[in-house]
């Protein structure tokens, strides 16, 4: 909610959405790859971003609000931004960690030891060329195409509003 929240607030211009629309890109582009290799709680990925960083959906979400953030031109935007992701991805992490430990043990235990939750490493870049991304986990099981859209409808609804 934060995007729209964003994208509501922002006076934006030209250069701040052409500054801003890269990490929005990226976020997308990185949540769309992480969610084409993830079976949620039928299998753990250690494959492809998963091979760099424990939770890449976050990262992504975190470089999108990052994004909106800049385009909104709100000096307090990037505060708000900030005191979001300070409460709620420990939080979010936590429980995800807890349950993958639940649900995989040794496997999560021998991954989660080696790879960082939210800012990648690159020293398994090996693994990220391993395992398959899928077209239907991302769009199907995942449901990211709705992630997208959201993301892309805010962006052009704040283009649109460009001076």
């Amino acid at each position: 909610m934060l995007i729209a929240f964003f994208a509501l607030v922002s006076r934006p211009t030209f250069e701040l959405l052409l500054i801003g629309a890269p990490p929005i890109l990226a976020g997308m582009g990185l949540r769309v790859y992480a969610s084409g290799f993830i079976l949620k709680n039928e299998q753990l990925a250690t494959y492809g971003p998963y091979a760099l960083v424990r939770h890449p959906l976050y990262t992504g979400n975190i470089l999108i609000i990052s994004g909106f953030s800049i385009i909104s031109a709100a000096w307090w935007s990037a505060m708000l931004a900030l005191l979001f992701f300070w409460f709620y991805y420990p939080t979010a992490i936590e429980y995800e960690d807890r349950k993958l430990k639940r649900l995989f043990s040794t496997d999560w235990e021998n991954w989660s030891t080696r790879i960082p939750a939210l800012i990648p490493t690159f020293s398994n870049l090996t693994a990220i060329r391993q395992g398959s991304w899928s077209f239907g986990k991302s769009s199907r099981q995942n449901g990211e195409p709705i992630i997208v859209i959201f993301v892309l409808l805010w962006f052009a609804y704040v283009a649109w509003h460009l001076p």
